[in-house]
């Protein structure tokens, strides 16, 4: 405890996380230093294997596993569907997370920071992104009492109120502020491609992550997430190792063109327009994360669990 306290103030007593330059989009280019991700945490019962040896596992983010019933309950109902893993949020109970888990046997694929969109890296207003830090910190200690090395990450949003380049700057400094703690933790940073207007190809995600020069900032790559603007299995063969995890999610480009953005995700998993075998082909080849974590819908049942778990089967099959 004493040692935790420690670091928070040494990181978030440096004053104000000014938004001074740490970097820009040229000099980011320089730091080409690239990690290869060992695996170290995989783990055992592998139902595939890759070309690099590292078992993929099967998991579900937890906001999308149900809501019914205790922690345990939904445990219970992940595992008899067939999971390996849970992706937790973070700012759980830890204790009833880890009992759940300890009782069921599963395990930890990565966190997900439930506090990432409300305390913004790139918020104009400092307090809030210092508050964005601590968020980030705890959910790393969370996923480090849960047994895994990753937590996912928003590092901000582009809007009417910050612009690209200060989102870059300030989410830069807020993950620099950061790389002390993941590294005292050996705890991925794991930025993922969502819908926030920011790093929007595959070259200049690559320039973001590189910059940091650090094994333990990566990837958090969403393949349905990328259909609006790319390919998936074009984005993971561009970032190579640099991918941390992966999300497995779902997107028809048809339903987002006739209803809307958002109604693209409310397509079932393999019915969409992912070309799986050409991205299971490019895991194959570059991913070493271990696990495979679906995002997929609200699968509020058991039988709709078993139905996502058959699906996610179907996409394994095509390795």
């Amino acid at each position: 405890m004493e040692r935790r306290n420690f670091i928070r103030k040494a990181l978030l007593g440096t004053g104000a996380l000014s938004v001074a330059s740490t970097g820009n989009l040229v000099s980011a280019v320089n730091n080409t230093g690239v990690y290869s991700s060992t695996g170290k945490n995989a783990l055992p019962g592998t139902q595939m294997i890759s070309e690099n040896n590292t078992p993929l596992l099967k998991s579900i983010m937890w906001e999308t596993a149900g809501s019914q019933g205790s922690v345990l309950d939904r445990c219970k109902a992940i595992k008899a569907a067939g999971f390996d893993g849970i992706e937790p949020s973070s700012h759980m109970d830890r204790n009833e997370v880890s009992d759940a888990m300890k009782v069921t046997g599963l395990k930890a694929s990565s966190v997900c920071n439930s506090k990432h969109w409300d305390l913004l890296m790139s918020h104009p207003d400092v307090e809030v992104r210092r508050k964005g830090v601590e968020a980030m910190i705890v959910a790393m200690e969370d996923a480090k009492a849960y047994g895994t090395d990753a937590v996912l990450l928003v590092p901000g949003i582009v809007d009417e109120n910050t612009s690209y380049e200060d989102c870059w700057k300030r989410s830069i400094e807020c993950i620099r502020e950061l790389l002390p703690v993941a590294e005292e933790m050996r705890m991925k940073i794991c930025i993922e491609n969502v819908w926030n207007n920011f790093l929007l190809s595959p070259v200049e995600m690559k320039m973001y992550l590189q910059q940091f020069d650090s094994a333990f900032v990566r990837a958090y790559f969403d393949c349905g997430n990328i259909l609006i603007y790319g390919w998936p299995e074009h984005w993971i063969s561009s970032l190579g190792n640099l991918i941390g995890r992966i999300h497995i999610k779902e997107f028809s480009k048809q339903k987002a063109d006739q209803e809307g953005r958002w109604a693209g995700s409310d397509v079932d998993l393999t019915e969409g327009d992912i070309r799986w075998k050409e991205v299971m082909v490019e895991i194959k080849r570059h991913y070493s994360g271990g696990w495979l974590t679906t995002e997929q819908g609200n699968s509020e049942t058991a039988q709709e669990l078993s139905d996502l778990s058959g699906r996610l089967d179907k996409i394994l099959a095509l390795y």
